[in-house]
Parts: C-alpha cells; structure tokens; sequence
C-alpha cells in the first residue's frame, strides 16, 4: 500500500462518491430511511441546497439529488480537513471516514472515537471504532435477523473491511 499523505490534500475520490451513492440509494420523494430518522431526499440528502431541511411531500430529479450530494460533500470536506489537521491518511481511509460522516454528521464525527484515534496515530483502532456506530433509534442494528435497520450495520461491516483492506 502506499505511503499515507496528509489530509489536507485529499478529496473524495469518484468511485467513493458512487460508492455512496449506491449505498445510500436513490429516492426522488423524501422519505424517512430508519425508524427515528429524519427525512431524506434524493442520495441521502438531509437538507436543501439552501439549508431548508427536507421535508416529506418534497420531491427532485437524479441529476439535482446528485448535484446536492456532491456540493454538500465538497463543502464539508473543508471541516473534514480542519479536523484532522495533521493527520495523514490512504485515500480509501479518507473516502470511508468521508462516507461515515455523510451518514451520521460534522457533529458526530467531531465527538467520534474514530476521529480520537486518528489523531492519536491509532489507525486500527479507528477502523474498528468504526463498528460502535451499530444503532438506530435506539435499536442495535448488528442484531441477527433484524428487519428495521439491517442496511445500518452491513454499511458498516462494508466500510470496517475497506478501512481494514488499507491497512495492509
């Protein structure tokens, strides 16, 4: 694997962004994913362009959804960046911590163990805080043959393997 380089020159990269969008799947009516969750619209998205929070009955197109996710990632990458400031990371560490964050917020990630471990050098140890974020609304999602929230835990098995697989 190559050597880490520091935060402040990475960007998502493009296979992340589709990667997410995969994984957070297209809605052209705003919807509410999980039990306890807000509304989303679009590849995930929590708010409008203008910061309007989303709300059920709103609608948009492939295009638009993808747009918003791509302006919301560029713009969060700057806080993203702040936070790690000294820290260096493989690109497939950076997409996966880029993906969690789109997921669960800036405030989250700022309070995160992952983000304590990074700074700390704890590189494995990040990828397996990874797996503490396993809740929704309260309910443990890794709970085998659950049907409310299974997408929660198996997205995070999927980016625990990718962070692990940079590891190497």
């Amino acid at each position: 694997m190559k050597n880490r380089i520091m935060v402040a020159v990475l960007s998502l990269s493009a296979t992340a962004l589709v990667g997410l969008a995969l994984d957070e799947s297209y809605t052209s009516g705003a919807i509410i994913p999980t039990r306890g969750d807000v509304p989303t619209l679009g590849f995930g998205s929590t708010t409008h362009a203008d910061g309007r929070p989303v709300r059920m009955g709103d609608t948009t197109t492939p295009t638009k959804a993808l747009a918003r996710t791509l302006q919301y990632i560029q713009a969060d990458e700057a806080d993203m960046r702040k936070s790690l400031d000294g820290v260096a990371l493989h690109q497939a560490e950076y997409d996966v911590y880029i993906d969690w964050r789109y997921q669960y917020g800036a405030s989250r990630w700022r309070n995160s163990s992952m983000l304590r471990e990074l700074r700390a050098g704890n590189y494995v140890a990040a990828c397996h805080a990874l797996l503490e974020y396993k809740f929704s609304d309260g309910y443990d999602c890794s709970t085998p043959g659950n049907r409310r929230c299974m997408g929660v835990w198996t997205r995070q098995l999927k980016r625990h393997a990718q962070c692990m697989a940079a590891q190497l």
